[in-house]
């Protein structure tokens, strides 16, 4: 499953990538206010599943929707491929502004993939969702067994008792640590777990939780 018509406007940028790059990047995302509640403005990306250069994406105009397509998060087992690729992971930071003197919980977001899993075998994507300075954190996990050939979605969506609250003040960095995993049974049988696309919709207010900061 693919989406078509993506700006690619993340392409090359990793938490390796050159200092000046990365300002470039972060300078047009904020380059002035949009007059939502929440804005995106800095995005990075780095892991096994998103090398420099495989992931692309659209962040929408009043910076609020952000898409991402992913070309190398793909988990894979047979014959003559190595353990290593049984698994692969992403760590993605979104920087977000948000009004000061509040802080909010984004709750929703979702992943869209492909699955080819044997009888027998087991296919695992996983999420972890925290914010920098904060020990708190979350995650949500889909198991998918075999026999299993389709196109999958996941869906994360929160209740209040499990919320992962950004930090007091104006602005903060989402961090979303995500992986896609194969238990292969027999090693010669052709496995598949693919991450296609993240969409995090901060623009839809079902997808957000606000609260007033404790002093």
């Amino acid at each position: 499953m693919r989406l078509s018509h993506i700006i690619p406007f993340l392409a090359g940028l990793a938490t390796a990538a050159p200092v000046d790059e990365a300002r470039t990047l972060t300078t047009a995302l904020a380059g002035g206010p949009s007059g939502h509640d929440v804005e995106i403005t800095g995005i990075a990306f780095a892991g096994s599943g998103c090398p420099a250069g495989s992931v692309s994406g659209q962040l929408s105009t009043d910076l609020t929707t952000l898409t991402l397509l992913y070309t190398s998060f793909v988990a894979q087992a047979g014959k003559n491929i190595a353990a290593s690729n049984y698994r692969k992971n992403c760590q993605l930071n979104v920087k977000l502004r948000y009004p000061s003197g509040w802080q909010f919980s984004v709750f929703k977001a979702d992943y869209r993939g492909y699955a080819q899993i044997p009888s027998g075998d087991t296919g695992v994507c996983k999420a972890t969702y925290y914010f920098s300075g904060e020990s708190r954190q979350i995650s949500s996990t889909l198991t998918i067994k075999g026999p299993y050939d389709d196109n999958y979605i996941k869906t994360d969506q929160f209740g209040v008792e499990s919320t992962v609250w950004s930090p007091c003040g104006i602005e903060g960095l989402l961090n979303i640590n995500s992986e896609v995993r194969l238990s292969p049974q027999d090693s010669n049988k052709a496995a598949l777990l693919t991450v296609d696309s993240t969409d995090l919709k901060f623009k839809q207010i079902h997808y957000l939780q606000w609260q007033t900061c404790k002093k």
